[in-house]
């Protein structure tokens, strides 16, 4: 059985992490951690049942002119579920999922959620190079398809057949035979979902959370913004980023409203801000450059929109002090939260209410711990790690409900990210995860100081830049190659560097990385090499490409 497959993985799957002497007492008096009594056993499909069952008229998903009471989203909830038990998946099924943010979304979570399935959600414009992957890596039984229209899903289509992936088009009209009930089993340790990130080896890796994982992130989410059943959270990442799921998910928690905010009305901050303010949206999630966007644009409008607006959430890149500045003044009645978390451990792992003292700041805090989370820092000495002293850099560690299984089916990468738990011997997980992020502990907040390995983001989307050069290293006139990242913040993007066996053009090699990889991950700029320039131990020296990078002129596709 693998790392990732649920709660009978074997404890040899978790490797022991080599510590120094009295580095768990030491490590344990100086860890940030965060407490609370929750239920994360009940399904969350069970909560949304009692919300039908006490106001079935109460409006549960908006999208655009279409919407779903709490009623009608647990009849849809049942017919999906009837096609799904008619096409044989049961409890512990993987199920890869096709289609865009929608209405459709959360019926599909929560009906595999009522039969103990996982959801795996695939992008409809990954090439099907990558999808035939990741179906092929998760062992998918079904791949079920909600686009609405074939031409939009023909890549995943056609790998779910090269890979042997059973297909069921979910069909427009469709009939509940059953309503879900509520079941009041234990959910804990069921495999909630996967996402797939970008993996060191030039493929992708699963990060599954388990069902437990998920719902202390939802409550976690609930407390930290005082949502309540009035509130609107607006449902605008994209569905193979782990925010998808509580942007989604959250509201149907506590019966408040899911509001489907599509893609087209964030392609400009105006349309962006007429969708908010059209469904009196009260909570939103955006990375810093929409945020930035956003302020923007609402100074221009002379400040009378988004007057719903209370909390807006700033995630996936980081937010830098003079962004937030220009929220508090335009927005000075929504409080603003800074979040961070990785995938591996059911999304975020800390909130921080930004505050008018932050802004004097070289970099904002990240926050606090939320509920049932253990943040540890740790520095490799050698072949073993000690605990940071007090105000020290050290690499952040994560226990507590929020960690997840692993990678699926994966135990060798695994292995290299999670450990068992030294410090918590009542650890409801009993695992550890090593972040790889830089980060010091200073009154109870983390400070975020970067990476410790070559995972980056760009304009909100996280990638390994070793999947990238491994990609492109694959082309056939490529000697040698490098990516890096240029500029920072809202500016920051993928340069390509390479050194030639043939003559290839830019527009060669991204067309090459466009057929394998999304289009995020692809570089837009070029800088071609006679020799790329080396460090003294003969590796590419990334550091001077940054700095030409910067300083000289590219080739662009």
């Amino acid at each position: 059985m693998s790392a990732a497959q649920g709660s009978g993985a074997p404890a040899r799957a978790w490797a022991d992490l080599p510590l120094a002497p009295g580095t768990v007492d030491r490590a344990n008096s100086l860890a940030l951690r965060r407490s609370r009594t929750l239920d994360t056993s009940t399904a969350l499909l069970d909560h949304v049942i009692r919300h039908a069952e006490n106001d079935p008229g109460r409006t549960a998903v908006v999208d655009g002119k279409r919407v779903l009471t709490y009623r009608s989203l647990v009849e849809d909830v049942g017919a999906v579920r009837s096609l799904l038990l008619a096409r044989g998946i049961v409890a512990g099924d993987v199920v890869a999922t096709v289609g865009t943010r929608s209405l459709e979304t959360p019926v599909v979570f929560l009906a595999l959620e009522s039969i103990g399935a996982s959801y795996l959600p695939v992008d409809p414009t990954w090439p099907a190079v990558r999808v035939r992957d990741v179906l092929g890596r998760a062992a998918a039984r079904l791949l079920l398809d909600y686009t609405g229209a074939e031409e939009v899903a023909n890549a995943a289509r056609s790998a779910a057949t090269s890979e042997n992936v059973a297909l069921l088009v979910l069909p427009s009209e469709r009939h509940c035979h059953e309503v879900p009930r509520r079941g009041g089993s234990d959910r804990s340790h069921e495999t909630r979902y996967t996402i797939f990130t970008s993996g060191t080896t030039g493929h992708p890796k699963g990060a599954t959370v388990e069902h437990q994982g998920m719902l202390n992130h939802l409550w976690a989410k609930v407390h930290d913004l005082s949502m309540t059943p009035q509130d609107s959270v607006a449902f605008t990442a994209p569905l193979v980023f782990d925010i998808s799921i509580w942007q989604m998910l959250c509201p149907l928690l506590i019966g408040g409203r899911t509001i489907v905010i599509s893609d087209s009305a964030l392609r400009l901050p105006r349309w962006l801000i007429a969708a908010l303010d059209a469904a009196e949206v009260s909570v939103v999630e955006l990375v810093p450059t929409v945020v930035g966007w956003l302020v923007d644009e609402v100074r221009r409008a002379g400040g009378t929109s988004l007057t719903s607006l209370r909390r807006l959430l700033s995630t996936g890149e980081e937010l830098h002090p003079g962004l937030a500045a220009r929220v508090l003044d335009a927005l000075p009645d929504v409080a603003v939260i800074n979040a961070y978390g990785p995938t591996e451990c059911s999304d975020d792992i800390t909130h921080h209410v930004v505050t008018e003292a932050d802004l004097v700041r070289d970099r904002i805090p990240v926050g606090s711990p939320v509920d049932n989370t253990s943040l540890y820092l740790l520095v490799q000495e050698e072949d073993s790690w000690r605990a940071a002293g007090p105000g020290e850099t050290g690499e952040l560690f994560v226990g507590g409900l929020c960690v997840g299984l692993g990678y699926l089916n994966d135990l060798e990468v695994t292995g290299r990210a999670f450990f068992r738990d030294p410090f918590d011997p009542v650890s409801p997980t009993g695992r550890l995860y090593r972040t790889g992020d830089l980060a010091s502990f200073d009154a109870g907040l983390v400070h975020y100081s970067g990476r410790s390995d070559r995972q980056v983001k760009v304009a909100g989307v996280r990638m390994e830049l070793d999947e990238i050069e491994a990609v492109l290293s694959r082309h056939p006139g490529v000697e040698r190659c490098a990516v890096v990242v240029s500029g920072d913040g809202d500016h920051s993007e993928l340069v390509g560097h390479y050194s030639v066996l043939a003559s290839v053009s830019p527009d060669e090699l991204q067309k090459s990385l466009d057929a394998v990889l999304p289009s995020a991950m692809v570089p837009r700029r070029w800088q071609r090499w006679d020799a790329l320039p080396l460090t003294q131990n003969g590796k590419i020296d990334h550091r001077a490409l940054r700095a030409a990078g910067a300083s000289s002129r590219e080739e662009t596709s």
